[in-house]
């Protein structure tokens, strides 16, 4: 009797165990969250493209269209932080927006880059709930950048409010 209970045991532990490393397994294909990924090219101010063509729409923020003042500032800020380098992704609530594109919180060692545009005055904040974990952080960036008339915020006559003019006076502040 003491045979077969161990044995019964022994079974429905390898059972439990095999069913809990395939949820494990599942729960981790095609995420990209854990591990640095390389930026192959950035498509406007708050898309990128990874490493395996996925891209990744920046969560939080939105930067201005082709076609709209600040675009081209806005995509040559976002080469600037990330283009050929490696980043962190860090997802929120949801996975994909309804282009199928990732949605995450980039981040460039220790620099949240949503908010880091946000601040250079090159992207507005942009609540995307239910995806807000970082809300408050890039409201309080686009204060900054209002205040001292970066990029968007820009409206004074005969200042150079271009990406090179704005990455060189936030150089100097940071």
């Amino acid at each position: 009797m003491t045979h077969h209970k161990s044995g019964w045991w022994n079974k429905r532990q390898l059972a439990i165990t095999f069913v809990l490393a395939l949820i494990l397994l599942a729960s981790g294909c095609g995420r990209v969250d854990e591990h640095s990924v390389f930026v192959t090219r950035v498509i406007d101010g708050d898309t990128i493209e990874i490493e395996g063509g996925q891209r990744v729409r920046y969560i939080g923020i939105d930067t201005p269209e082709k076609g709209e003042p600040y675009y081209w500032e806005a995509l040559e800020a976002n080469q600037r932080l990330v283009e050929g380098k490696e980043v962190r992704l860090e997802k929120d609530v949801e996975d994909r927006d309804e282009y199928g594109r990732l949605l995450r919180y980039v981040w460039l060692d220790n620099t949240i880059v949503n908010a880091e545009l946000v601040n250079l005055g090159y992207a507005y904040y942009y609540s995307y709930p239910p995806n807000v974990k970082y809300q408050a952080l890039f409201l309080q960036e686009e204060k900054a950048a209002r205040e001292h008339k970066r990029g968007l915020w820009s409206h004074e006559e005969g200042k150079d409010y271009s990406a090179d003019a704005v990455w060189v006076a936030y150089s100097e502040v940071t």
